[in-house]
C-alpha cells in the first residue's frame, strides 16, 4: 500500500524503528542512518530484539557530526518522503537536519520527530522511558495488585502506541499531502499517546469520580472477571452480553446463576464465590477445551511461548512464523507476508547505494 514511499529513518531504540517496521510492511523503502557503531538498540539487548524491529529496512552508516556525512544526509533526504527522529528536542537543529532546514529543500516532506514530551513542553527537555510515561499519563495506575501497589509492567506501552499514533499521522499527513502537495511537521509525543489510551478513564473520572475506568469491565462483575483454574493458571470470561452469559449457564449446568448475570465479583456474593469454586473444580486444558465449544466469551491467560504456539499456526490468523533460526512476529495480516519481508541490515550494509546514487550523477 506504501509502494513508491521512500522514509529516512535516524531513530534508535524502539519507537522509532517498530513505527518504520509497520511502514516497511506495508511496502515503503526504509533507509535506516545509523552512527558508524550502529543503533543503539544493537548492544542494548539481545540481537533478536533488533533483529524482530528492523526488518525490510536498508542500513547507511553516517557521523552526523561530521559535515560531508550530513550532507550525504540532506541528499538522502532530497529523495524521501519521510522523516523519523527521535533525539531530543534540539539535536536535529544542532545537526543541520531540523524540519526547517530539511523544508528549505524539501518542501513536500512529511517530518516526523518522536520525543517523551514533545518538542516545546515544560519537559522537552527531561530524560525519560517507558515506565515514566505510564506513571504520568495514570496508566500505570490501572495496573494494581489486590493491596492497590502498581504492578511493574513487562511490556513498553508508550513505546508501541506511540509508535502506531507515529504509523497514522505520517499516513494521514502522506494523504494530505496527495491532496494539497504539501508537506507536514508532526510533533509527536509518547505521552501524547498514553493519553488518547485514557480517554474514558479520565472522562469518568472528572463526571463520576470513578479512577478506574468502566466499572464493569473492571473486574466488578461475576461474568467478567479472571478466574484461577485447579492447577495454578487462569482464564478471562467476558460474557456481559446476556446471551453469552445464558451459553455459560447453560453448558455448566447452572440455570439458576443466570438471574445473577451482573452481580458483584465480590466474597459476600455467594454466586462469586460458587464461581471461584467452579473454575477450580478444573484444570487449565480442560477450560480450554470447554471454551473451544461453548460460546461464552472465555479464552485462557496465555504465557508467551503458548502464544507463540497458537499464532504460528492457522487456528486464528498466522501472524507468527518459525522456521529454524527465523522466528517472526507480523505487524499485520497477510497471508504472503512473511514470504515478502527480508532480515534486519548489518550496520552499513547498503553503503554501496550511495556509491551507486554518485556514479549515475557523473
Amino acid at each position: 500500500m506504501l509502494d513508491g514511499i521512500k522514509v529516512i529513518d535516524f531513530s534508535h531504540y524502539l519507537p522509532g524503528p517498530f513505527a518504520s517496521l509497520r511502514l516497511a510492511d506495508l511496502g515503503a523503502e526504509v533507509v535506516k542512518i545509523e552512527p558508524k557503531t550502529g543503533d543503539m538498540m544493537r548492544k542494548l539487548t539481545d540481537d533478536c530484539i533488533f533483529e524482530a524491529n528492523n526488518k525490510n529496512k536498508k542500513s547507511i552508516a553516517l557521523d552526523l557530526k561530521n559535515a560531508q556525512d550530513v550532507q550525504i544526509a540532506q541528499q538522502l533526504i532530497r529523495e524521501a518522503d519521510v522523516v523519523i527522529e527521535s533525539f531530543r528536542p534540539g539535536v536535529m537543529k544542532r545537526l543541520r537536519l531540523s524540519y526547517e532546514n530539511v523544508y528549505a529543500f524539501n518542501p513536500s516532506i512529511v517530518y516526523c520527530s518522536i520525543s517523551g514530551y514533545g518538542q516545546h513542553s515544560r519537559y522537552a527537555s527531561f530524560g525519560s522511558h517507558d515506565l515514566n510515561y505510564m506513571a504520568l499519563t495514570g496508566m500505570l495506575a490501572q495496573f494494581k495488585d489486590e493491596s492497590g501497589r502498581p504492578v511493574h509492567p513487562t511490556i513498553t506501552l508508550a513505546d508501541f502506541i506511540g509508535s502506531i499514533h507515529a504509523v497514522e499521522q505520517i499516513i494521514a499527513a502522506l494523504y494530505a499531502r496527495e491532496r494539497t502537495g504539501k508537506g507536514r511537521y508532526i510533533d509527536l509525543s509518547l505521552v501524547d499517546g498514553l493519553l488518547s489510551m485514557m480517554t474514558n478513564h479520565i472522562v469518568l473520572e472528572h463526571h463520576t469520580g470513578q479512577k478506574n475506568g468502566i466499572p464493569i469491565l473492571a473486574g466488578t462483575v461475576v461474568s467478567y472477571h479472571l478466574y484461577e483454574t485447579k492447577d495454578g493458571r487462569y482464564m478471562a470470561l467476558a460474557a456481559l452480553e446476556a446471551h453469552f452469559w445464558r451459553n455459560f449457564c447453560a453448558a455448566v449446568g447452572k440455570f439458576e446463576w443466570y438471574e445473577g448475570h451482573l452481580s458483584a465479583a465480590c466474597d459476600d456474593n455467594p454466586l462469586f464465590l460458587d464461581m471461584k469454586q467452579l473454575f477450580r473444580a478444573k484444570t487449565f486444558q480442560q477450560w480450554i477445551a470447554f471454551s473451544e465449544q461453548v460460546d461464552c466469551c472465555l479464552t485462557p491467560v496465555l504465557e508467551t511461548d503458548e502464544v507463540k504456539a497458537q499464532f504460528a499456526n492457522n487456528a486464528y490468523r498466522k501472524m507468527i512464523h518459525i522456521d529454524n533460526d527465523r522466528m517472526e512476529v507480523a505487524t499485520r495480516y497477510d497471508e504472503h507476508f512473511f514470504t515478502k519481508r527480508t532480515r534486519a541490515p548489518k550496520v552499513n550494509e547498503h553503503e554501496h547505494l550511495l556509491l551507486t546514487k554518485e556514479s549515475d550523477r557523473e
